[in-house]
């Protein structure tokens, strides 16, 4: 199993340690790519700091991340899953796992980024601010400049089991399965389901989506399942409890999608 994330905006910065060893991360195909992002988005923010602010779509409050890319060589690295927090982080707890569900997330979890393309939770990173939305003068649209790298690594790393896609749509434009890998893809919507007059209304969540995605992993996690098809994780999602509505697609080359619909939000 295969499961990917979106990152977080907000990062934990701080700590101690060593500082970023490219040569370290995960998925050394993407190395090339990643390099190119990191000197120009440190050669960006060591410059004008307007023009950098402009090109990361930053305000005025937040001109101290503009300082912290240019430093980004230099600052210390933690592991991308105490670096990464925010909504959906909090509700997985990566920290309060079990160890076999620890191990597990080790193996299973791809958290995409802007600068990194992809990281595993155990890839140590230092706290940077650059999304995928983002166009470097230079590169371009970085979800459009991650295609290619992306497409020669990622089918070999999703394996030959489920591929969970909880990405958001701007880091999802970096890698969409194709053929195979598509077939064993799902992706989920979490769905608020409330009576209103008495009828059923069902809204999009937003920041909840982001919460009930977060414990759905976790929950998956702790129960150490591994399901190998959309099919099981669906089976496996409602032994957990969730109310999960899927139909399969009428191509076997083409992604699940899944609902998961809620009552309350929290």
């Amino acid at each position: 199993m295969l499961v990917l994330l979106p990152p977080s905006e907000g990062k934990a910065a701080g700590g101690s340690g060593a500082p970023l060893k490219p040569e370290s991360l995960s998925l050394p195909g993407l190395a090339g790519a990643r390099a190119a992002v990191l000197e120009e988005l440190v050669e960006l923010c060591a410059g004008d700091e307007l023009k950098a602010r402009e090109v990361l779509g930053l305000s005025e409050g937040l001109r101290g991340e503009v300082a912290k890319n240019a430093g980004l060589r230099d600052a210390v690295a933690r592991p991308a899953g105490e670096v990464y927090t925010g909504v959906l982080y909090d509700a997985l707890g990566l920290a309060s796992l079990p160890a076999a569900a620890r191990a597990l997330a080790e193996e299973s979890l791809l958290v995409f980024s802007g600068l990194w393309g992809a990281v595993r939770v155990t890839d140590r990173i230092p706290s940077y601010r650059c999304s995928m939305g983002v166009k470097l003068p230079a590169l371009g649209a970085l979800g459009a400049y991650w295609r290619g790298p992306m497409a020669s690594v990622l089918p070999e790393a999703s394996g030959d089991g489920l591929v969970l896609d909880l990405r958001s749509s701007a880091y999802a434009s970096a890698w969409k399965p194709k053929g195979e890998p598509a077939g064993r893809t799902a992706t989920v919507r979490v769905l608020h389901s409330q009576m209103v007059d008495g009828v059923e209304k069902r809204s999009v969540v937003s920041h909840f989506n982001k919460a009930t995605k977060g414990r759905l992993v976790r929950d998956l996690l702790v129960a150490g399942a591994v399901p190998a098809s959309p099919a099981e994780l669906v089976t496996a999602l409602r032994d957990l409890g969730y109310a999960v509505e899927a139909e399969a697609p009428a191509k076997p080359a083409k992604a699940w999608s899944l609902d998961v619909v809620v009552t309350q939000i929290h």
